[in-house]
């Protein structure tokens, strides 16, 4: 219903006697817009289907509002907490440490290039094509080798239990 059928309430309509036939046409033709728009209006608010649709795509945006919030927050403090470990680390560790990675990537190295020196060439391929898979997918093989460890944890668990 529009404002004017609200306040045209008590308001008495001509009869068909009073009006002319242009007039009436334009008073059917005005009803049926009338009538056609509140079915609209009607049919919107009936349809639960799109009703919850557009309620989701606003949580959902919420939602990753708030999560990209909390991811920031998270890296922040994250930040905050290594700096103080490392304004409370005394230097002589810090550098012992330092030290001890580049002693530990040297020797990683050294030993990487001692195995591809001793590997025969079709083993050092396949080695190529199984690390450049290995890397094109860390997720699924991070999530693999998270359930076999979590499977041998509980595996060990329970033997201790026995």
């Amino acid at each position: 219903m529009n404002d004017d059928a609200r306040t045209n309430i008590g308001t008495p309509r001509p009869t068909p006697a009073d009006l002319g036939s242009a007039e009436l046409r334009d008073q059917v033709e005005r009803t049926r817009d009338e009538l056609g728009r509140t079915v609209e209006a009607l049919a919107a608010k009936a349809d639960i289907k799109a009703q919850a649709k557009e309620k989701t795509a606003a949580l959902k945006g919420q939602a990753a509002e708030k999560a990209a919030q909390v991811s920031e927050q998270i890296r922040e403090t994250a930040g905050h907490v290594a700096q103080a470990v490392k304004d409370k680390t005394p230097d002589s560790l810090q550098q012992k440490t330092a030290q001890a990675a580049a002693h530990a990537r040297e020797s990683a190295a050294k030993a990487g290039q001692y195995a591809t020196d001793k590997m025969p060439d079709p083993l050092l391929e396949q080695a190529g094509h199984a690390a450049t898979a290995a890397r094109a997918n860390r997720a699924p093989l991070l999530a693999a080798v998270a359930a076999v460890a979590v499977f041998l944890l509980v595996r060990r668990n329970r033997g201790r239990r026995r």
